[in-house]
This record gives C-alpha cells, structure tokens and sequence, in this order.
C-alpha cells in the first residue's frame, strides 16, 4: 500500500513540532536533534520536518510502500511510462536505511519513491544538509 510522503524544511524544529503536532492532534512518531516525522493513517501519510534542507517550506513530495516488492513494481511503471527516473538505490537519509528513485513532474517538483528497510540513528555524512535536489544530481 502506498502512503503519501510530504517533507518541509523549516527553521525552528521546536516551533514545528508543536504547530503541526497541534494540526494532526498527535505527537511525532520520530524526533531527532533536526528531524520530526508523522507516520499518519488518517489520512495516510508520512509527513516529516526538518532543518536540515536548503529549501524552506515544501522540500519535495513522494510515494513511500511498504515492501521491496511494490518498489520494483513503481520503477518498472515509471521506466515502462518514461517518467525520467533516477536510481539512487540503497541509502540512509532522514534516519532511515531506504532504497530510493526520483523524478521530477513537468514543473519541477521533486518526488522520491521509496521503502524504508530499517530506522538509523544518526544521519549519514553523505546526507546531511543534503535535499531532494542534490539527492539526484550524485
């Protein structure tokens, strides 16, 4: 099942926490030094903030599933449609070991596809600092 994924850079992690935590009437799932993630079922989305993106306000958009299997199955649909992906493979970013693709819709707009295999501590060197722009330009 796919579930929405929305992630927002923003200046203070404290006051984001506590405005978007007041507008889906939950706590965070995952809190980190720089990093606050939703896992939201109503409606269904994973919605996470943080402050370590060059970009303010809305970073990039994306489709995260729950198995391996539905991720083969969106990359053969994105390939088969010509949507332009981009392989980023196994990574960790955003406190979580992934497999990843991104696009760009026809504006612009980064989407990254994924599934998260296991949650990390620490964020990777590779990644800090690092936005769906710099993901697919290594």
């Amino acid at each position: 099942m796919k579930r929405l994924h929305i992630h927002i850079g923003i200046d203070d992690l404290q006051q984001g926490i506590q405005f978007y935590s007041s507008l889906f009437d939950t706590a965070p799932d995952k809190v980190k030094d720089d990093y606050a993630k939703w896992m939201l079922d109503d409606p269904r989305i994973n919605f996470a903030i943080s402050t370590h993106t060059a970009t303010r306000g809305v970073d990039h958009l994306g489709l995260q599933v729950d198995a391996p299997e539905e991720m083969s199955a969106l990359r053969a649909q994105f390939e088969r449609e010509g949507l332009g992906v981009q392989h980023e493979g196994e990574t960790q970013c955003c406190y979580a070991q992934s497999d990843k693709s991104w696009l760009h819709d026809p504006s612009g707009v980064a989407w990254e596809t994924f599934v998260s295999t296991a949650d990390v501590e620490a964020p990777s060197a590779a990644t800090v600092g690092c936005d769906a722009h710099c993901a697919t330009q290594r």
